[in-house]
């Protein structure tokens, strides 16, 4: 026995059945169900024998061959859908890895987002089913991906990566004597990304400083970096320690991103830009002033080198680099300053560099070398390294780890990760 029994059959065209008329009601017998009321039903798609060549408006109910033989070809979908309306499109040529087929939700959501996608799979082809406002078209069927027939087309993100600074060595009275530690490397990047990459995120430490009570040294700050599927790895180098004595010489500052200050008496500093990068991460650490003068010197800054001392006093660390990548201009990677035995600390550079202090935290500055107090203290530790990203809000996937603090600005979103974790495209 049928469930329903239709009276009136206003039409019957390709696959759609439309039943009754406007102004008829469909009346169900007692103890009958309904089944697909409120949409047509569609039992397929009418596939249209003409190739598709150039910029097309597509209908619902209707799948078309797409001939991407010779040029890039952009699909727009209907502008008023129902829910159940599909639309079927096929790379007929197989070629839309080299001409992508873009397919354009005209104003309305797909995949609930309102950007473009992109069939860029060779002989792929994909069903859209329009849905709700919610998350409007989806993809119900593809062959050949492997997962989603529609892919985020390419979009550039700007990265910021700085190292952590370096620290400095301490001294029975106090952490006079030694260089100043050297910032963190500097570098920015812009790249372009596709869908679904994931970008990992290391944020690197600030050296510690040298511990108190006798001549110990100071460490180098870590590295900082960010990679990914199909990215040019990025990474900065942990800046330099400074210089200090080892209980039987005074060191020349270590190098790195920024090299650290020479030790007094008549040390070097360290090199920067090591590992050497293009453009350059960072400068060279100062030297110290030759005895009997006991200033050291100060540890550079990814915009200047460390003031080389010539006299009791310490070296002043050379400025960072201002970045407008949060919207505002942050001047990061300062070097430390350097101490002395007998005169007054250097001054730390712009850019979270350390006058007889530590260093700035995510912002890569080199530690600051103490003055003579005459009192035991430990060396100082560099600031903690920062990666930033910045993404067209448009683009924006949300998926992180790590906890980065998010933020706007203009058009695009901000992600500051002060510590390591990840953002998936």
């Amino acid at each position: 026995m049928p469930l329903l029994k239709v009276n009136q059959i206003a039409s019957y065209s390709g696959n759609t059945l439309t039943i009754g008329t406007t102004g008829d009601t469909v009346t169900l017998a007692a103890g009958s169900t309904s089944s697909g009321f409120g949409a047509t039903y569609n039992s397929g798609l009418n596939w249209t024998s003409t190739l598709v060549t150039s910029a097309l408006t597509v209908s619902a109910g209707t799948g078309y061959f797409v001939n991407t033989s010779t040029a890039a070809i952009t699909l727009t979908l209907p502008a008023s859908p129902t829910f159940g309306s599909i639309v079927g499109i096929n790379d007929y040529s197989g070629y839309a890895s080299t001409n992508n087929i873009t397919v354009n939700p005209n104003g309305l959501k797909m995949e609930g987002g309102t950007l473009n996608k992109l069939i860029s799979t060779n002989k792929e082809s994909v069903f859209l089913t329009y849905t709700d406002t919610t998350r409007g078209w989806l993809a119900t069927s593809g062959v050949n991906n492997g997962s989603d027939a529609l892919i985020a087309p390419p979009y550039s993100i700007d990265f910021l990566v700085v190292g952590g600074g370096g620290g400095t060595g301490s001294h029975p009275s106090g952490n006079a004597g030694a260089g100043g530690g050297g910032a963190g490397g500097y570098r920015t990047s812009t790249q372009s990304v596709t869908g679904g990459t994931v970008i990992t995120v290391t944020v690197g430490d600030g050296g510690a400083g040298g511990a108190p009570g006798g001549y110990n040294i100071g460490s180098s700050g870590s590295d900082s970096s960010i990679s990914g599927s199909g990215l040019t790895t990025i990474t900065s180098a942990g800046g330099g320690r400074g210089g200090s004595y080892s209980g039987s010489a005074w060191l020349t500052g270590a190098s790195g991103g920024s090299g650290g200050g020479g030790a007094w008496t008549g040390t070097s500093g360290g090199n920067g830009n090591t590992p050497s990068t293009s453009p350059s991460q960072g400068n060279n650490g100062g030297n110290s002033a030759n005895s009997p003068q006991y200033g050291a010197g100060g540890g550079g800054g990814a915009g200047a080198v460390g003031s080389n001392a010539n006299s009791n006093s310490g070296a002043n660390g050379g400025n960072g680099t201002a970045s407008s990548i949060t919207g505002s201009s942050v001047t990061y990677s300062g070097g430390g300053g350097g101490g002395s035995l007998s005169g007054s600390a250097g001054t730390g550079g712009t850019g979270g560099g350390g006058t007889n202090s530590n260093g700035t935290a995510n912002t890569g500055g080199g530690g600051g070398a103490g003055d003579s107090t005459g009192a035991a203290a430990p060396g100082r530790s560099g600031g903690k390294g920062v990666v930033i990203l910045s993404v067209p809000t448009a683009n924006y996937s949300s998926t992180t780890t790590g906890s980065p603090t998010v933020t706007t600005s203009g058009s695009n979103t901000i992600m500051q990760f002060n510590g390591s974790g990840s953002y998936t495209t």
